[in-house]
């Protein structure tokens, strides 16, 4: 299998443009995105309590509750939605944390970790919901 993003911060990013299409401040309920992203209402719920803990979604509670995001598509990052999801993003493990690999410090291969895992960030860190929705591909971004 290989390095691959989460099921749930795939869902995150899915749920988080639809929420990025709707005007500014509508509510959407857990159901309707739930169906238009294909994603399972009881996943998805958890996946929204945990943005909502990491203050990129605001929920409201009742009869015509749902969600919203907290602040603007163009300030919420792709990384910050994948984080509140499956935690700190790492390529590999010595990269969070070094001193937990004695090698670290003679391992060649570990300064390409570390340099491809800052390029990664940088991307992520770079792109916005915003651009997600308005851009022809992230890569011109």
């Amino acid at each position: 299998m290989g390095l691959q993003l989460t099921r749930g911060g795939e869902y995150a990013i899915r749920a988080m443009t639809y929420l990025t299409k709707r005007p500014v401040g509508e509510i959407s309920s857990l159901h309707e995105v739930g169906v238009e992203q294909d994603i399972p209402e009881s996943f998805l719920a958890k996946i929204f309590q945990n943005l909502v803990h990491a203050d990129l979604v605001v929920s409201q509670r009742g009869a015509h509750g749902g969600f919203s995001l907290a602040r603007p598509a163009a300030a919420i990052t792709v990384r910050e939605v994948v984080e509140a999801i499956d935690g700190p993003i790492a390529l590999n493990g010595c990269v969070l944390r070094p001193g937990d690999c004695r090698r670290s410090a003679d391992c060649r291969m570990h300064e390409v970790w570390v340099l491809a895992q800052e390029r990664m960030m940088d991307v992520l860190g770079e792109v916005t919901l915003n651009d997600l929705v308005a851009a022809p591909s992230p890569a011109s971004v």
